[in-house]
């Protein structure tokens, strides 16, 4: 391994102990490996709980601490109560967080903890991260970010620790299939969710269930389509079965930030 995770492994244990806030993508995956290398039993996995996290995610996770032998605690989270969260204005990333870290915070007296660290990397700050600006304004740390670490950099360094997550597509809450405007609802999250699960059960990796009312719109990697017309009919059985009437495939295909380009797009269509 070279300098910057020597740099992230020195930073870790300097923590002392960290509560890992986890979500089972690969960024935080290999931060709660390191945290739990350095720290041993001071390092904690903290996962929050809601109706944006998919049944199938909250199994990953699970599974992914056990095999890791982390202990995992899951917090309740109430980013549904928040109005500006049910608003799903493009800054609801902000709310969610806010309400994460906040849970979180809670939980360390308990867990005999002081810090608390989440998986933001270098390549994330090119992005729209509100919810990275809630992790500054509550003092989280961001190792992976303090390090220096590029995305491309953490998924090599999860490969080279042989951590199975290291091309695991990334797999954001459910409420961000939702177009930015409309309101987010334990009914639509449901509704998404099962329909991903349906996707999910038939074999289809890459992909997202983007939410138009009684509208699906499949947002499915390119090499994934062909194969989702050979499955027309099995398709729109099983999306249609999580209450959706109306089902298409965006043409585009899966993009990583499609809720963002559909609202440049939108913009753009606007623009005198």
């Amino acid at each position: 391994m070279d300098a910057k995770f020597q740099k992230l492994r020195e930073l870790v244990r300097g923590l002392g102990s960290a509560a890992v806030a986890f979500s089972g993508g690969c960024d935080s995956t290999l931060l709660l490996k390191v945290c739990a290398d350095e720290l041993g039993s001071h390092a904690v996995a903290v996962t929050g709980v809601s109706p944006s996290l998919a049944a199938s995610e909250l199994e990953h996770i699970r599974a992914t601490a056990r095999a890791m032998g982390v202990h995992l605690v899951e917090v309740q989270t109430r980013e549904q109560d928040d109005p500006n969260y049910r608003a799903n204005s493009s800054e609801r990333c902000y709310f969610c967080k806010s309400e994460l870290f906040a849970r979180i915070a809670e939980a360390l007296p308990g867990l005999q903890l002081e810090t608390i660290v989440e998986g933001t990397n270098l390549s994330d700050l090119g992005e729209h991260r509100p919810g990275h600006r809630a992790a500054l304004e509550q003092k989280i740390r961001s190792p992976l970010l303090e390090a220096g670490l590029s995305k491309d950099e953490v998924r090599g360094y999860a490969q080279r620790l042989n951590l199975p997550v290291w091309d695991k597509p990334a797999s954001p809450c459910l409420a961000s299939r939702v177009p930015f405007g409309t309101p987010v609802t334990p009914e639509v999250l449901a509704r998404i969710g099962r329909a991903e699960a349906a996707l999910r059960e038939l074999g289809f990796r890459e992909f997202r269930v983007r939410h138009h009312g009684k509208l699906a719109r499949l947002a499915l990697a390119p090499d994934e389509m062909e194969r989702a017309f050979e499955l027309r009919d099995t398709l729109l059985r099983a999306v249609r079965a999580a209450g959706y009437i109306h089902i298409t495939i965006d043409l585009a295909g899966y993009r990583r930030g499609g809720l963002f380009a559909a609202l440049e797009a939108e913009r753009a269509c606007s623009a005198p």
